[in-house]
């Protein structure tokens, strides 16, 4: 998967196509994300010593993978991921296809 936590990616499926938010948590065994903030739902929980006053919260689902693009810092926009293995280590990092920056 190409997807890391604390990447910025845009949803481009779904109800919520065209939001960007931080990915928290990446589910790799099932090829989900979960992206702050974003594909809610509504979940009752009962009254314990953590939640005292119980009722309906609100809380992050996951999103597959493939619904969502990581956004490049310097174009700004859902871009591919590529690879390359530049510096003098020979370490692999992940560039953005279309203007070939490194992806944080």
């Amino acid at each position: 998967m190409r997807i890391k936590k604390n990447d910025t990616v845009m949803i481009i499926k779904g109800k919520d196509n065209g939001k960007t938010g931080r990915v928290m948590r990446v589910l790799s065994g099932v090829d989900k994300v979960i992206v702050e903030g974003h594909n809610l739902v509504k979940k009752h929980a009962r009254k314990t010593q953590q939640n005292p006053q119980g009722g309906i919260i609100q809380i992050e689902n996951p999103i597959a993978a493939s619904n969502v693009m990581p956004v490049c810092p310097k174009c700004n926009k859902p871009v591919r991921v590529g690879s390359s293995a530049a510096g003098k280590d020979g370490k692999k990092t992940r560039i953005c296809r279309k203007c070939k920056e490194a992806l944080a």
